[in-house]
């Protein structure tokens, strides 16, 4: 079996969606164990090939990527011209699996791709106008794939209902961890005991609301803020106790979650919330969200607080530090079912079966 896989995301910082076409991409890998052939592609501008590159290093697979000086612009219109054929670039295939950032067209082989979320479409406030426009046609066109791969079961139910994509095409295939994400190893020391935020500064991540809850706590723990800038109001972060990170490589992180008392994830909503299974396999107590999007993120092994209440925020804080042996513990149990090796299966079999 060819399989043909788009990797435009990894043309920027990695972040969330980045994270998993890497991770799903080699987990797949290490389940085709060299039986399958697996060639990964995008447009992309010349930096954006750089970082593919080093992103993908040491993965065996063909890599073919077109530089373009507006990259962006070109995966639009070949979306919507709908010619010509992925087929051109890339030679025959049996299944072509592409992300969120372009739906290119194809004469044959089986029609594949991923859908992390559908904030933009049902919380269009909360990413900016390119967003938008860029999902709207993505999401116009998922119910003509013969499979729909998904990061939950909540976005799955979300996907059948919105994008009326029927229950037998979807598959979920949660994501994993990367090595580096363990209980061993340095722990990061920024001088006080701190919580620690890890997400780009944007609405949705309610950066905010967790300003509020921190500020009765000041005394007792530093806010650590990690994250690169997104786009909206941004919260004043020039206060006394508040650590401000900016971008924080993928190395870095675990690092990080290590040396914090608590790790703070009070986003309005997720496709999965891949971050809270990060810091339980690093051995920190985590603080949640309770909207139901990150239910199977957090397990039972979360305290779960109202994302709007900077009051129950704060208390779970609290609560977390004082549950902390217990919430470890869970939060290392919880964490071990969730592997690339295992997502790499769910892609490979779901292939198989389409064929």
């Amino acid at each position: 079996m060819r399989i043909a896989w788009d990797v435009s995301p990894l043309s920027h910082a990695r972040t969330g969606i980045g994270n998993y076409v890497r991770g799903s991409l080699a987990g797949l890998l290490e389940a085709a164990a060299g039986e399958h052939e697996l060639v990964a592609f995008a447009p992309t501008r010349l930096r954006g090939r750089r970082l593919i590159r080093e992103a993908l290093a040491g993965l065996p697979l063909e890599l073919r990527t077109v530089v373009l000086p507006w990259s962006h612009a070109f995966r639009m219109g070949w979306s919507r011209l709908g010619r010509p054929p992925a087929e051109r670039l890339l030679g025959r295939f049996d299944v072509l699996h592409f992300s969120d950032w372009l739906v290119p067209p194809q004469r044959s082989g089986v029609r594949s791709t991923m859908v992390h979320d559908l904030v933009p479409l049902l919380h269009p406030e909360w990413v900016t106008g390119r967003t938008r426009s860029m999902h709207r046609y993505k999401y116009a066109r998922t119910a003509e794939c013969d499979l729909v791969f998904v990061n939950s079961a909540y976005t799955g139910r979300d996907v059948e209902e919105h994008l009326r994509v029927p229950a037998e095409r979807i598959r979920v295939a949660h994501p994993g961890l990367d090595e580096g994400f363990t209980a061993e190893g340095e722990r990061a020391s920024l001088g006080r005991p701190y919580v620690l935020s890890l997400a780009t500064l944007e609405p949705r991540k309610n950066l905010g609301t967790l300003l509020e809850a921190w500020r009765p706590l000041a005394g007792e723990l530093a806010l650590a803020v990690a994250g690169a800038a997104g786009w909206g109001d941004q919260p004043d972060l020039d206060v006394p106790g508040i650590l401000r990170l900016g971008f924080v490589g993928r190395e870095e992180v675990p690092r990080l979650m290590r040396g914090a008392s608590v790790f703070a994830y009070p986003s309005r909503f997720e496709g999965f919330g891949m971050p809270i299974v990060e810091a339980m396999a690093c051995g920190v107590p985590v603080v949640a969200s309770a909207h139901p999007s990150m239910d199977e993120a957090c397990g039972d092994a979360a305290v779960r607080v109202d994302p709007d209440d900077p009051e129950s925020i704060g208390a779970g804080i609290r609560a977390a530090v004082e549950r902390r042996e217990e919430l470890i513990a869970a939060g290392l149990a919880h964490a071990r079912q969730f592997t690339w090796p295992r997502c790499g299966e769910i892609h490979l079999r779901a292939f198989e079966e389409a064929l």
